[in-house]
């Protein structure tokens, strides 16, 4: 049976437009940070999310309109993807492996996001110096059941992740729940190691804790995924077609930059264009006026060799790239759902 949270699949409701069919679900954070950078992507990306107020719990994108917005917890987005009472939501990729333990069959990770970063990580106490890796780790394990009598205790509020990882490493352990202060485990006598979410190591190193070398278990960030268990109709395709590639053409955008600058001859004649993912050069009064869209780590380089020839360059960043391969994000959904 279907659960309340669910009853707005396939409609948006009167009063919102009209009894709308077919609607695309879109699960958005409902506070924090996590909202905040979901609504700049979509703003950078022309999509503008309008919430119902401040604090109210649905919204619409303007322009689409097939598509009803709901801010849920970041938590409760990746239940409610593996479910497929939403058809798309952002929400951490942590989070995604920790609830759906086998994801690739439940959800599809379309695009990530660029925020929200973070690792989840093994720590161990700094005091065990002979623990480089995960196999001294698994060497130490068994180690301590034999004098111990018991398994090594691990903290987290990730179960199946650090399960999945400490079985496929052979650590024997037992997984202690702990949803706060997890860093302090191991200094309290809670657990003799831990695994928890870290972005830059500082809390880590505060408790005189330490990675293994081979200790990372995800390299977690923000992403937009689809449920592939929801009911997708034509509408919702169609409106999963045009969010996935306005933000596609976003994220292509920035990784390039654009040139326009004045040139005595043409411009392949004194720096590589190979690299160009386009340039044009038109030819006027013995000068020639270019145009050139180039990879941002290449863009020094081209700046340099342009301003040795005394050429000045306006440079800036396009808002969007469209092209022939932009929405691959959408073919791998529609092949994913097939």
């Amino acid at each position: 049976m279907c659960s309340r949270r669910c009853h707005y699949i396939g409609t948006i409701e009167p009063g919102r437009g009209g009894a709308i069919m077919s609607a695309l679900i879109l699960a958005i954070p409902s506070k924090g940070r996590l909202e905040e950078a979901s609504a700049e992507i979509f703003a950078k990306a022309g999509l503008q999310l309008k919430r119902d107020g401040s604090r109210g719990y649905r919204g619409n994108l303007p322009g689409l309109d097939h598509v009803l917005v709901e801010y849920v917890s970041a938590g409760d987005i990746a239940a409610r993807l593996a479910e497929g009472s939403v058809h798309m939501g952002i929400t951490g990729e942590d989070l995604l492996r920790e609830e759906i333990p086998d994801m690739e069959s439940a959800v599809q990770l379309c695009l990530p996001l660029g925020f929200g970063q973070a690792d989840v990580v093994v720590a161990i106490p700094n005091g065990w110096v002979d623990v480089t890796t995960m196999f001294d780790l698994a060497d130490v394990a068994a180690e301590f059941r034999t004098r111990h009598g018991r398994l090594m205790r691990v903290a987290s509020k990730y179960e199946h992740l650090t399960y999945d990882f400490f079985i496929r490493h052979g650590v024997e352990f037992q997984w202690l729940p702990s949803f706060g202060a997890t860093e302090a485990a191991p200094n309290s006598g809670a657990a003799e190691a831990i695994v928890d979410i870290t972005s830059t190591g500082t809390t880590l190193k505060a408790n005189d804790l330490r990675i293994p070398e081979d200790g990372v278990i995800l390299k977690s960030q923000a992403n937009l995924a689809a449920a592939l268990k929801a009911d997708w109709s034509p509408e919702g395709r169609a409106a999963a077609k045009r969010i996935l590639a306005q933000i596609s053409a976003m994220q292509a955008g920035e990784k390039m930059m654009e040139l326009k600058f004045i040139a005595p001859a043409p411009p392949e004649q004194f720096i590589a264009i190979d690299d160009a993912l386009m340039h044009n050069a038109v030819a006027s009064d013995g000068a020639f006026a270019c145009t050139m869209i180039v990879p941002r780590d290449r863009f020094p380089d081209m700046r340099d060799a342009l301003g040795q020839r005394g050429i000045a360059v306006i440079a800036d960043m396009p808002k969007f790239i469209f092209g022939p391969d932009n929405n691959r994000a959408y073919e791998r959904l529609t092949g994913a759902l097939a």
